[in-house]
């Protein structure tokens, strides 16, 4: 009985490796992209215009933290088929200085040193001779990509890119790049009323 036994278990060893193993790559689902396509926001009363990929929906912010936003032009642009979203507020320089809204701008970026390997800033000069700062956000954190708008005189606007998701920097990827060029076609449309 033993030897049927051990006879058994070779036979069926050799018998269930008739086929390789081929183990499959780690892989995420494929992601159609829409066609670019923009409109233009310049809507009566806001400070501010652009224009905004077609696939994007522009809301008025109505709660900054369970308050009410400080001033009415803060807007949220969502990206309903990318689960994210793009936070606009804005600040009138002279209730608030300059330099401390650029330095709010860098230390909101800066929490995210927890989690980020790298913070890269680069500035940038718009056609519409609007100056400002880009941030870009390795690793896996919350908001890879940021911005703020400034002419140094009147206006101040920030902007951040969240993914109603887990933060997976691999996954994401493909739609950061897509939503970053969005961004810069904004930024770079982007005129003081």
């Amino acid at each position: 009985m033993k030897f049927l036994s051990v006879v058994l278990v070779a036979v069926m060893a050799l018998w269930s490796c008739n086929s390789p193993y081929t183990p499959r790559p780690k892989g995420y689902f494929k992601i159609d992209f829409p066609a670019k396509t923009y409109k233009t926001f310049n809507e009566p009363g806001y400070p501010y215009s652009f224009e905004y990929p077609a696939y994007a929906q522009i809301s008025r912010d109505t709660s900054f933290f369970g308050a009410a936003p400080e001033n009415p032009w803060w807007v949220n642009i969502d990206f309903p088929q990318f689960n994210s979203r793009l936070y606009v507020s804005y600040k009138t320089i002279g209730s608030y200085q300059l330099e401390k809204l650029i330095g709010d701008a860098f230390n909101m970026t800066g929490k995210h040193t927890v989690k980020a390997n790298s913070i890269d800033d680069s500035l940038m000069v718009t056609p519409n001779n609007i100056h400002g700062m880009f941030f870009k956000v390795g690793g896996d954190v919350a908001t890879a990509n940021q911005f703020f708008l400034t002419d140094s005189t009147r206006h101040f606007l920030r902007g951040a890119l969240y993914f109603d998701a887990t933060p997976n920097q691999d996954s994401l990827l493909p739609v950061n790049n897509f939503l970053v060029d969005d961004m810069r076609h904004m930024i770079n449309t982007f005129r003081w009323k």
